[in-house]
């Protein structure tokens, strides 16, 4: 069974920003069915938010339609988890709690960013939950 993963949003834009990147393995790992990806409301804005931003994707090398075509695909593989409730890990990006959330919510093995620090810096530890930067997570699967 592929592990359950978070795929935060600053791993996501750094795929479709440098395609040939580290970043791009993740979503192909996830793609291919060799991870699993959750997904909750918090995180599907904080993508829609990113992508909207024009500034932000004018160094993007992929055109709007395959951009688009890219974020359906990775949602198509995803798995929805609702979050019913709020731990507030107390992280020092509060905008950082709901990737927490998220994966206890759905039962994570792993939270897939390149913020390390600040999501291991929480009032709340979960021994279950690793975050890891791409590249190591990419090195835990088969």
């Amino acid at each position: 069974m592929p592990p359950r993963i978070v795929v935060d949003a600053n791993v996501f834009i750094a795929a479709l920003l440098s395609p040939a990147g580290i970043n791009r393995k993740v979503l192909r790992a996830c793609l291919g069915g060799k991870a699993l990806p959750l997904m909750g409301a918090a995180l599907f804005h904080e993508y829609e938010d990113l992508l909207g931003r024009d500034d932000l994707m004018a160094t993007c090398p992929l055109p709007p339609a395959e951009r688009k075509l890219l974020r359906e695909s990775f949602l198509s593989v995803a798995e929805w988890v609702r979050v019913y409730y709020l731990w507030r890990p107390n992280l020092p990006d509060e905008g950082d709690n709901h990737l927490i959330e998220l994966a206890v919510a759905g039962a994570a093995e792993v939270i897939v960013t390149h913020n390390l620090r600040d999501l291991d810096r929480g009032l709340l530890h979960f021994p279950n939950l690793r975050i890891l930067s791409p590249e190591t997570f990419l090195s835990t699967l088969p």
